[in-house]
């Protein structure tokens, strides 16, 4: 009785150990539906998800797990993706077609995912049939566990701002302007959290967080405050030496994170957002009201930088990574130092607008992307053939007129890649990765060369999920494949994306493992070619 009394203890500690071990979970429930709201002042249909316009604030603490049931209460298929959010060994949660087969209306997908060794300022939105003109997007935080310090105090409060775009054209009516051939007008408007005006409130003499995301369809943005500097801490999970910055530009799809202190007089402030680079420039305006001001906002609003590109790119130098903060994991941040390893690969891909059958396309070396019926992710898991071919798309540039095609790059896990997006065109471009974070090493005008290696930043080179490309330029990443999965590099223009800018890169292992990759959910939507399976 002694030996099994004792055997009963040890099972017991073993099993109060592993329950401990297992980090906590978070359950939610939202419907997305239509709804009427005015963002620009006149009403016009948008996506709500549980009757919120932007959705509802979805704060996470590092490590925590999310079990989200959507519901699919609009008139077409709907996907979220977590824009940032790393889905480590996880692509079937990813949200995008070429991972996931789309939720039919008047149904439902629970997503299982976790915010795993991650902190920073991220967003989500719907990937599918141009949603995100229409809304269906919202604020995604991952907070650092308490045991984890920070590179700064802690603020006084958080501010999350959704800054972006705005067509009053409902999404449908954009979306035939795009499947007829044409690309979009000009946006109408710039929202801050889908309304022209916000308030923001604080105490005089204390620091506030303010999150930036840039959730808009296509037009860098820059955010600046009347009378106060912005310390910039973090970007897209990374800590970053913390420069002060008059304004800063916000390209589509990025995020960052900034502290402001309360150090002028008591009296209200603009908040400022203004297009970039175009020929009209939007400006759109809140309030940062001092909780002891008598005094409303005055004086003329303040000016966004002069000059142009030029401004820009070396604003963008000016970011870098702080390698002796803590990650979200008790460690300086990387285990390894990126600017030691000589990537054995170089992909090299050029953006492009040509027309095909007469209509305007995007393309990517020449390849406009186009979705199967059949998501990738399956597809691959189910040995399907007919779906995609690995010799689809070359890794540079190549003669040849542009034609459709799904585009897959092969691609082998614990892979080291240099990726170069060479920009020809005139226009103002944006690169986003789904599951990784890479180092941004190089921008550069002109054509990349070898010789461009030479400038690169191999020291504290900021790692982000999302880079811009300066028209008639080049950026180099370097990006060690630690993830496998079906991963989407895309534009963050989402009219660029939606024409077929965008490319999926497979990160393979052929002997499976589930140290390597999560096995298919038992709930996963089956469509396509794949319909009628068995997850």
């Amino acid at each position: 009785m002694g030996k099994l009394a004792l055997l009963h203890m040890l099972c017991g500690i073993l099993i109060f150990w592993t329950v401990k071990a297992e980090d906590a979970y978070r359950y939610f429930t939202w419907t997305a539906t239509y709804g009427i709201a005015s963002p620009l002042g006149t009403p016009q249909q948008v996506i709500l998800i549980n009757g919120q316009f932007p959705g509802p604030r979805l704060d996470l603490v590092t490590n925590e797990n999310v079990v989200l049931n959507l519901i699919n209460k609009l008139d077409e298929p709907l996907l979220l993706t977590w824009n940032g959010i790393k889905q480590r060994k996880n692509s079937w949660q990813d949200g995008v077609l070429g991972t996931n087969c789309p939720i039919p209306p008047n149904a439902n997908y629970t997503y299982k995912f976790q915010a795993k060794d991650q902190i920073g300022s991220y967003m989500y939105f719907s990937s599918t049939q141009l949603h995100r003109a229409a809304g269906g997007f919202g604020v995604l935080n991952v907070y650092a566990r308490s045991v984890i310090p920070v590179p700064y105090a802690k603020p006084a409060g958080d501010f999350s701002l959704l800054i972006g775009d705005w067509y009053q054209t409902s999404h449908k009516a954009l979306r035939q302007i795009l499947d007829s051939g044409k690309s979009l007008p000009f946006p109408d408007g710039l929202l801050v959290n889908g309304q022209k005006q916000s308030t923001f409130t604080g105490d005089q003499g204390k620091t506030y967080m303010f999150r930036i995301s840039n959730v808009g369809l296509k037009t860098t943005i820059n955010f600046r405050i009347q009378a106060h500097k912005m310390k910039l801490v973090e970007v897209e999970g990374s800590h970053v030496i913390q420069n002060l910055y008059d304004s800063f530009d916000v390209h589509v799809g990025q995020s960052l994170s900034i502290l402001v202190t309360l150090d002028q007089p008591p009296k209200d402030y603009y908040l400022v957002a203004s297009t970039r680079f175009t020929t009209t420039v939007l400006t759109t305006t809140s309030v940062l009201h001092y909780s002891n001001s008598q005094i409303p906002v005055s004086g003329p609003v303040p000016a966004g930088p002069a000059d142009q590109f030029q401004w820009s790119l070396m604003q963008a130098r000016t970011i870098r990574w702080n390698l002796t903060s803590n990650a979200a994991r008790p460690n300086p941040q990387g285990s390894f130092h990126y600017g030691k390893i000589t990537p054995p690969r170089t992909i090299l891909l050029a953006n492009s607008a040509p027309l095909i059958s007469g209509k305007q396309r995007y393309a990517v070396n020449g390849i406009s992307y186009i979705n199967p019926d059949t998501p990738l992710k399956l597809a691959d898991h189910f040995n399907i053939p007919g779906v995609f071919s690995l010799d689809s798309i070359r890794t540079a540039p190549a003669a040849g007129p542009p034609h459709l095609a799904t585009a897959v790059l092969p691609s082998s896990l614990h892979e080291f890649l240099e990726i170069v997006f060479q920009n020809n065109e005139d226009t103002m471009q944006s690169w986003h990765l789904d599951g990784y974070d890479f180092w941004v090493v190089g921008f550069g005008s002109g054509t990349w060369t070898q010789d461009s290696r030479k400038g690169y930043n191999l020291v504290d080179a900021l790692t982000r999920h999302t880079t811009q490309v300066y028209p008639k330029s080049w950026t180099a990443i370097f990006v060690s494949l630690d993830n496998q999965g079906m991963w989407n590099l895309r534009s963050a223009m989402w009219d660029r994306q939606y024409l077929g800018q965008q490319v999926y890169l497979r990160v393979y292992n052929p002997t499976a493992s589930l140290a390597n990759e999560y096995g298919i959910p038992t709930n996963a939507l089956l469509c396509g070619k794949a319909a009628g399976r068995r997850p």
